[in-house]
């Protein structure tokens, strides 16, 4: 599938790989490394992977406006942007100028206990990381959660005190784009609160 990858991103002549969710950047940038043994594929691979960038990577170059979004969100960073992609602080600088108050959860660098399919393959210890994890975002008092992978937001949805998004939601809605549903369901869960 890698090879087929590299083809298609070759003939399409991209300049940059625009990639939105995490895990699969952090394979794409590896690219280089997993076929550098290959003599057919392991140059365009490099390339390939040299193009790729997270989406958090991407906007930050752009000289977005700044924004007065009034909301609280708690920042969950997942494993395959801090630790296999090296970006920490991006996404969050993003919301903080977007005008998002930002949190960072406590204990950020520990795993959620998706990790690709450790939460299949090792649901004991996936689960108690997800507790622990969630027990961390609760502490925070969060509006809503956002994260940048599809596999953390899916193993933490469930047990929440607030929903979670991909941040990109977050920052398309502060930019121009629709509410998304799940702030709207929210609010209006705090403003019952009181």
């Amino acid at each position: 599938k890698a090879r087929a990858n590299v083809d298609q991103w070759l003939k399409a002549d991209v300049d940059t790989i625009i990639i939105t969710a995490s895990g699969c950047g952090t394979t794409i940038k590896d690219y280089g490394h997993m076929l550098r043994l290959d003599p057919a594929y392991a140059e365009k691979a490099a390339n390939v992977a040299a193009k790729a960038r997270d989406v958090t990577e991407f906007l930050a170059t752009l000289d977005l406006p700044p924004q007065l979004m009034q909301l609280r969100v708690t920042y969950h960073s997942a494993c395959s942007l801090q630790h296999g992609q090296k970006i920490a602080g991006t996404a969050q600088a993003l919301l903080r100028h977007a005008g998002f108050t930002v949190s960072d959860v406590p204990e950020g660098h520990l795993c959620c206990g998706s990790a690709g399919t450790y939460n299949i393959m090792q649901p004991e210890i996936a689960g108690q990381l997800k507790a622990r994890k969630q027990a961390n975002i609760h502490s925070t008092h969060p509006h809503v959660v956002a994260a940048g992978n599809i596999g953390c937001i899916t193993q933490l949805a469930d047990g929440l005190n607030a929903p979670i998004l991909h941040t990109i939601e977050l920052l398309d809605w502060a930019y121009g784009g629709p509410k998304p549903a799940k702030v709207t369901e929210a609010a209006k869960t705090e403003t019952e609160r009181h």
